[in-house]
């Protein structure tokens, strides 16, 4: 296995032999199953479903889920290795945790129990593919100002309106709609519905969206025309307790796209040193000149603070204390750093690293959005300045 060009010390929450299993196991698979296949996927857009159903054979969609609904019975020890085997090996655009680290805990946390044994078996066996519908043409941090409508009608929810962005919006079957059941009452309005698309009517997908990078993550405007759901699929069967769940589970997604950070940022200075080391110039090596040297030193000490804090924020979630603007620094810091430090190790590539066949150039063009998804960083800014 390659080494981490960081030498930081096993942090507390890492040190079990059970995880050091699991991480190689995780690091196989994504070696063997899914690497030798990105750039096709790159080209078609999005990640086959025969690759969700292998996953789910290995145990790896569910980690956190409990067993007895299907789940490996872990918890996020076990999603934090799978978002660093993933961003080591390369595999950007599989929406792996997004499924596992970010939709099932809502079903795992605030389902009923009817829920949780309907949903979260096909979560963890890859027969149902997830995606969360939150970000509006017209509403994106700003999750108050959607337009989304669910009225009850009976038993069922008729739900009208339109979503983008939505990862995972090609191939999900099962999408958390954030919805507005009472549009009168502001936050205190808002609801969460599980959409099962292959049963319903007015439900359909708009084109998989062209973006700067992650060209493998299939990204999607969804519409709803008077959608057709049984009141049974609002999440927890009470309505208006959408946006609270929404707040109690931002922390550990903006948390997840500061691990993502690290990971990339370990890959991008690891490709550029092997790089620079080989590269052949002025009768040297690239690696020769001073400036290479000071440049990938300080990009290995910022790399180095930044996976120490990842791994403090990482324990802190672990016992249940990871607040929200902690959990901001997380996102904002280390995805400005992660797009910071890809950025002067492309420039060490040279012409080479703005070929998109080189591993760096496709890292430049996936790390930009993690300054925007999950709440841009000038929102996470706010949020912190409050704690002043």
């Amino acid at each position: 296995m390659q080494q981490s060009p960081l030498n930081v010390p096993k942090a507390a929450w890492r040190q079990d032999e059970e995880l050091d299993i699991f991480s190689d196991a995780v690091g196989q698979f994504f070696e063997k199953e899914c690497a030798p296949h990105v750039q096709a996927w790159r080209k078609d857009g999005k990640v086959p479903l025969e690759i969700w159903k292998k996953a789910g054979e290995m145990g790896l969609l569910g980690a956190s889920v409990p067993e007895e609904y299907g789940g490996a019975g872990g918890d996020f020890r076990h999603e934090a290795i799978i978002i660093e085997q993933q961003q080591w090996k390369g595999i950007d655009g599989f929406g792996i945790t997004l499924h596992n680290a970010i939709i099932a805990p809502y079903i795992t946390a605030y389902g009923t129990e009817e829920q949780k044994r309907r949903w979260l078996p096909g979560i963890c066996t890859g027969d149902l593919v997830t995606a969360i519908a939150m970000t509006e043409p017209g509403a994106g941090s700003d999750l108050q100002g959607m337009k989304t409508t669910a009225k009850l009608d009976g038993d069922e929810y008729v739900i009208s309106g339109s979503k983008t962005f939505i990862s995972n919006g090609q191939t999900a079957n099962l999408i958390l709609v954030c919805v507005k059941t009472d549009p009168s009452l502001g936050a205190k309005g808002i609801s969460i519905i599980a959409v099962e698309t292959d049963k319903v009517e007015g439900f359909r997908r708009g084109r998989n969206l062209e973006k700067v990078g992650q060209h493998a993550a299939d990204t999607s405007e969804l519409f709803f025309d008077e959608v057709r759901v049984p009141a049974s699929n609002l999440l927890g069967e009470v309505a208006g307790k959408g946006f609270i769940q929404l707040m109690q589970k931002l922390p550990q997604e903006r948390h997840i796209i500061g691990l993502q950070g690290v990971g990339m940022i370990e890959r991008a200075i690891h490709e550029t040193v092997e790089y620079v080391k080989n590269r052949k110039a002025f009768g040297g090596t690239i690696f020769d000149f001073q400036n290479t040297q000071f440049t990938l030193a300080e990009c290995k000490t910022e790399a180095t603070v930044a996976k120490v804090f990842a791994d403090h924020c990482t324990e802190q979630l672990l016992k249940g204390e990871l607040d929200a603007a902690t959990a901001s620094m997380s996102k904002y810091w280390i995805s400005d750093l992660q797009c910071k430090i890809i950025d002067e190790c492309l420039q060490l590539h040279g012409g080479f690293g703005y070929m998109d066949e080189y591993p760096i150039a496709q890292m430049y063009a996936d790390a930009r959005v993690q300054r925007i998804y999950g709440g841009a960083n000038e929102v996470m800014k706010m949020l912190i300045a409050r704690t002043l």
